[in-house]
């Protein structure tokens, strides 16, 4: 069973796997991603570990921040950002299970959101399915992203 919880720091070993150069080229890891929320020294994002039958299994981080601003104008939207399943749990649908209970997740811990925005490289394919697979619409937005071009995505709540 997959569950969504806010990250905790005695979750950080399990969440620390190490992603292939293919993956790192998309996301973050979780311990980059936690390094750029302390930099930033705002309370505008969590990091929220997923856990599969009570265990660590991947890691994201929604995100209030301005960065939001580059993929709509709505300011009462999130971006999700640095979405990862640790490499010895993908393929078991761990990350489309995760994908399915974020709505619930934050309309339960934010209720003033309504959007959940991303963007994912045009290169990521099976990432830019699992999005669509799960209710994130494109519309044919792009931007550049550090990988290259991106699909701009998201899912009115």
């Amino acid at each position: 069973m997959v569950k969504l919880k806010f990250f905790e720091q005695k979750d950080f070993p399990e969440v620390s796997y190490t992603l292939d150069e293919n993956q790192l080229q998309y996301t973050a890891t979780a311990e980059q991603a936690l390094k750029r929320i302390e930099e930033r020294k705002d309370t505008l994002a969590f990091p929220i570990t997923i856990f599969e039958n009570d265990e660590p299994a991947g890691f994201f981080v929604l995100d209030f921040g301005n960065d939001k601003l580059e993929l709509t104008d709505n300011h009462n939207s999130m971006l999700l950002r640095s979405f990862s399943i640790n490499p010895k749990r993908q393929g078991k649908g761990i990350g489309k299970a995760a994908m399915v209970q974020v709505d619930e997740f934050v309309r339960e811990n934010f209720k003033d959101c309504d959007e959940i925005v991303l963007a994912v490289n045009q290169n990521n394919i099976s990432a830019y399915r699992l999005y669509l697979a799960v209710g994130y619409q494109y519309e044919g937005k792009t931007r550049i992203g550090r990988s290259g071009p991106q699909y701009l995505m998201s899912k009115k709540l």
